[in-house]
């Protein structure tokens, strides 16, 4: 097969005139029929490696993928380019799963997605054998290895792959896989002299910056002057916990910066609604646990920024490459506590398989070197993965001397007990702004065509990125096509792409050029602590603000003693049972009233955190009038 032969479908179905380094070559070998593992970096192009030997081949590739919303995603990206996919899973009913099982065994799919519980089960494999199956497609293939660092035991059993078929093809995709990992995959699944391609690991256009905080106070004064400075495109941020996600997105909301959340005990409802706000530029910032994304396809994501130490290289490098996909600059930051390294350690002990400890002791090594190290952060992850660079210095991250100008501004701390609310943290000390990308009418037709591509999605009720990807948008908003063929000289516009949008687009872009702009009137939003007070008024329970406002009741206990340390809100007596209450007080005034966890310790099982939260918080206020009624009967001059 010719490169003329790959090249007619890949522009005519991605809208692309060229491969990505080692597509191509990956593409041939699964056409060929040959074993492939595939190591590439996040957003170098993996699916299409697959996607288009399936469209070529006239057969059904099966992809084994973990995420419903990530198959469910692909699937209806593929429909929209006119290639026949689809999903096989639990949620949908039996009825409908039979209807689509009899349409795979008639071939009418190119790629049919389905979860690794799946396929293990005996019937599945069953079935799968009426199915015309040209090869299986393992994403995230590191799954398949006990070294890897999102081990998942329903892999293990795709090793039944190679005995029920053993004359198909198997295909093994990651982003992240450190030799032993590799060679772990490679077993596991059986693979037969497979070619092996591994990209480098060596992302030169991201900026790794590492930070040890001193406090929680310090961390969130940088976050929020590095969300300020990174002035274009997308921001994830990443924290360790589902409270912290939530106290976060109440932060940055007080300091005027609008953010969503994203963590394991929303409703699935509530997180796709968030995920396709901030994936449609609705809102910048996304904060999320580790929940949040396997499988985004998001270009234009300018920084990404932890707030806490992650458990291994592996999973920093796969989270902070989900930073400048197009290629161009974004930062990955890493603010730290000393506080972080005691936490992995704690649940490195709680592991009881001796192996697994091991290895987990051997992951929390890694990343604490490279945290603690002084040497060059692109250097220290590529020979973590058994790349050896011909360079010592790559001019693009802290250690060699590349820090973004709002680090260098002096940050200030105070101790637990004389700091402020942790919601009211806020930043005056502007960050040095950097340059803008854009001019403001570029800008301003990039938000204009950004609220149509949302508008779009909403009405059609698909993902954004699906109905126009990133990177097209841009280089739409450069061109500024009029007529379709000038559209379809844009990568990622091919023909059932231009033909379901086409013609929309240059209207759009024509009623841009007449004066049309997106409406600038803001939606301003309230403030955590006054929604909260103002729910409180209502009569509202504590639970009831958790439902109404998403949050764990934890949170909104927090931001009540909160309002209640500041003297905005009155306690009530009805919040803690009172046989509870003088209990509390007499353990702060033995221990005080600067660790709750010390309190904790020393009280009986029954009196839960939020009540010792909500009686110091009383006893702080109480503490801080005392001494103003002090300090005011002081003589002047004293």
């Amino acid at each position: 097969m010719t490169s003329a032969d790959l090249l007619e479908p890949l522009q005519r179905y991605w809208g692309y005139d060229s491969f990505r380094p080692l597509q191509e070559r990956i593409v041939r070998s699964l056409i060929s029929g040959r074993d492939v593992c595939v190591v590439m970096p996040t957003g170098g192009g993996k699916s299409l490696c697959y996607q288009l030997p399936a469209l070529i081949s006239q057969q059904t590739v099966i992809v084994v993928s973990p995420l419903i919303a990530l198959m469910q995603d692909q699937a209806q990206q593929l429909a929209q380019m006119g290639i026949p996919a689809s999903v096989l899973n639990s949620t949908m009913s039996s009825d409908e799963q039979s209807r689509r099982m009899r349409r795979a065994s008639a071939g009418d799919f190119r790629l049919l997605y389905l979860s690794p519980e799946r396929l293990a089960t005996n019937h599945t494999l069953a079935w799968l054998k009426t199915v015309p199956v040209a090869f299986f497609a393992i994403d995230e293939a590191h799954c398949i290895s006990e070294w890897g660092h999102e081990f998942r035991p329903e892999y293990r059993q795709l090793s039944l792959l190679r005995t029920n078929f053993p004359d198909r093809p198997i295909a093994a995709f990651t982003a992240s896989a450190t030799r032993r990992v590799r060679h772990d995959i490679l077993q596991q699944l059986q693979l037969r002299d497979p070619d092996k391609y591994i990209a480098s690991f060596h992302r030169p256009n991201l900026r790794y910056v590492v930070r040890e905080c001193e406090d929680q106070n310090i961390q969130l004064q940088l976050l929020i002057r590095a969300l300020r400075s990174t002035r274009e495109g997308n921001i994830i941020v990443y924290s360790p916990t589902i409270a912290r996600v939530e106290e976060t997105v109440d932060v940055l909301e007080e300091n005027g910066i609008a953010a969503v959340g994203y963590h394991g005990k929303m409703e699935a409802a509530e997180r796709r609604k968030n995920q396709e706000r901030w994936m449609s530029d609705e809102v910048r910032v996304l904060v999320g646990t580790i929940a949040f994304g396997l499988g985004i396809n998001k270009a234009s994501v300018r920084a990404v920024i932890h707030l806490a130490l992650p458990k291994s290289i592996e999973q920093y490098y796969q989270e902070a490459g989900r930073a400048g996909r197009d290629g161009q600059p974004a930062d990955c930051v890493l603010l730290w506590q000393r506080r972080d390294t005691a936490l992995l350690a704690h649940f490195i002990k709680q592991i009881e398989d001796p192996a697994e400890t091991d290895r987990a002791w051997e992951r929390y090594r890694h990343i604490c070197a490279f945290a603690q190290g002084e040497r060059c952060r692109h250097r220290q992850i590529c020979t973590h993965f058994g790349e050896t660079p011909k360079w010592n210095t790559c001019g693009a991250c802290d250690v060699c001397g590349s820090r973004p100008e709002w680090m260098n501004v002096p940050v200030s701390s105070s101790s637990p007990r004389a700091r402020k609310r942790r919601s009211s943290v806020v930043v005056e000390l502007p960050a040095t702004p950097e340059p803008a990308l854009l001019s403001t009418e570029e800008h301003e037709l990039r938000e204009y065509m950004r609220e149509w591509r949302r508008a779009i999605s909403r009405e059609q009720g698909i993902s954004a990125f699906i109905v126009m990807y990133d990177t097209s948008l841009d280089a739409l908003c450069r061109k500024r096509p009029r007529t379709l063929p000038e559209l379809r000289a844009i990568p990622g516009f091919g023909e059932r792409k231009i033909e379901s949008y086409g013609e929309q687009i240059l209207a759009a872009l024509a009623r841009f050029e007449a004066g049309a702009r997106v409406n600038a009137t803001a939606i301003m939003k309230t403030k955590p602590g006054q929604e909260t007070l103002g729910l409180l008024k209502q009569g509202k329970t504590f639970a009831d603000i958790a439902t109404l406002r998403g949050r764990q009741l934890s949170t909104v206990v927090n931001t009540v003693a909160d309002l209640v340390e500041c003297g905005d809100l009155e306690f009530d007596d009805g919040w803690v049972d009172r046989n509870r209450r003088p209990i509390i007080e007499a353990a702060c005034a033995r221990l005080g009233t600067a660790r709750l966890s010390a309190l904790k310790a020393a009280l009986p099982p029954e009196i839960s955190y939020e009540d010792i939260r909500l009686v110091v918080a009383r006893l702080r206020r109480a503490e801080s009038l005392t001494k103003e009624l002090r300090d005011a009967a002081k003589p002047t001059g004293s």
